[in-house]
């Protein structure tokens, strides 16, 4: 091989080099609302944003009816099935009979709406009814209901409507926390006003301790805070409870009367001093 053919062969191994290393691997496609891009609901868009974290899941449930029918539905958020095939298939039904695939709604056709603890997500423009539905092209639609805790699960189909001339669908349902309504956090008046009480006792306790402690130089109950006072409060409260619950007064003789008692009191009158001799 000539000199010229060498240089030309190395310089075609490294523009190949420089290809390869500049190329990205392609991103998989998302979901494209229904619609121009201009005209797209905001609303719609939050929506998508939050089923985000389902994205990387993958779906599957098996639907076996007698003899004939014996499927396999595939289902991802907002992304390809299978993305090699690059068919935009959101839902994807394959016979295990046959192993034939058909589309029932694609991410590039997608309508999204919620309520309070619900979302609504629509695959439309999948693979055309034969005979049924008028010949119309298929459409998926996902229930997602909140349950709090669960990312994702139960996914299961619901049911097929394909005996009507048109609007036919698949209906599907699953469970997941994205669906659930933010948590109200915020705090009541009552609950307001106990964090702050309980707040200034714990300042009150711990710094009239530090300021007893370490600037007075008080030791023992002295190191808290007004502690005569407290003293003080507390007898006055003890004699106020011993005012007014005490059903009797103050002076009247015990109730209760120990053993033997019987046997402590005046010393009789009679005595015996006529036994003793003169």
């Amino acid at each position: 091989m000539s000199r010229s053919c060498r240089t030309s062969a190395v310089l075609v191994v490294f523009m190949a080099l420089a290809v390869g290393a500049g190329a990205e691997p392609s991103k998989e496609r998302t979901c494209d609302v229904i619609g121009d891009e201009s005209s797209e609901s905001q609303i719609e868009r939050a929506l998508l944003d939050k089923l985000e974290p389902l994205s990387q899941m993958r779906f599957n449930v098996t639907v076996e009816k007698g003899k004939t029918e014996n499927y396999v539905y595939s289902f991802r958020v907002c992304r390809e099935v299978n993305s090699t095939a690059r068919d935009f298939g959101g839902v994807v039904q394959t016979d295990r009979q046959n192993g034939k695939t058909t589309v029932i709604g694609r991410i590039n056709e997608t309508q999204v709406f919620n309520g309070s603890d619900w979302i609504m997500l629509i695959y439309k423009g999948g693979d055309s009814y034969g005979r049924h539905c008028s010949g119309e092209k298929r459409r998926a639609v996902i229930m997602i209901s909140c349950k709090r805790g669960v990312t994702a699960s139960s996914f299961s189909i619901i049911s097929e409507e394909r005996e009507k001339e048109q609007d036919c669908f698949y209906l599907f349902e699953m469970d997941s926390s994205v669906a659930c309504p933010a948590e109200d956090s915020r705090l009541s008046i009552g609950s307001i006003l106990l964090i702050t009480c309980a707040s200034l006792i714990a300042v009150y306790i711990i710094g009239g301790f530090l300021y007893q402690r370490l600037v007075v130089g008080a030791k023992g109950m002295e190191q808290f805070p007004h502690f005569a006072f407290w003293q003080d409060l507390g007898n006055l409260v003890a004699d106020g409870c011993d005012f007014v619950c005490r059903s009797k007064p103050r002076n009247a003789p015990a109730a209760y009367r120990g053993v033997g008692d019987d046997q402590l009191g005046e010393e009789s009158e009679e005595r015996d001093d006529h036994l003793l001799p003169m």
